[in-house]
């Protein structure tokens, strides 16, 4: 299963790298795109659980790794939650 690590910036310009264990992330979001963060978290949530739910399929387990990528990028929004112009920029998919 390839798997892929994404890099993203955050409304303050810190930027973290997270990981999906399926490139199913280049599915739900583009280079360079900045998306209001309601909308991001939306669409992060769908690809990460796909991404676990595909290993599951595979290995008989969900992947831990995936669901705590998604807990660190929930984690990391919740100070920009207030913010209505607050935006997530996807910068790089990486291997």
């Amino acid at each position: 299963m390839p798997e892929m690590y994404f890099r993203l910036r955050w409304p303050d310009a810190a930027e973290t790298n997270h990981y999906s264990p399926s490139l199913v992330i280049k599915e739900y979001f583009a280079l360079g795109q900045a998306l209001e963060l309601p909308a991001f978290l939306e669409r992060m949530r769908t690809a990460l659980t796909i991404a676990s739910d595909r290993v599951e399929a595979k290995y008989g387990f969900a992947c831990s790794r995936a669901r705590g990528s998604l807990a660190d990028i929930e984690r990391q929004a919740t100070p920009f939650l207030s913010n209505s112009d607050a935006r997530v920029k996807i910068l790089e998919f990486l291997p």
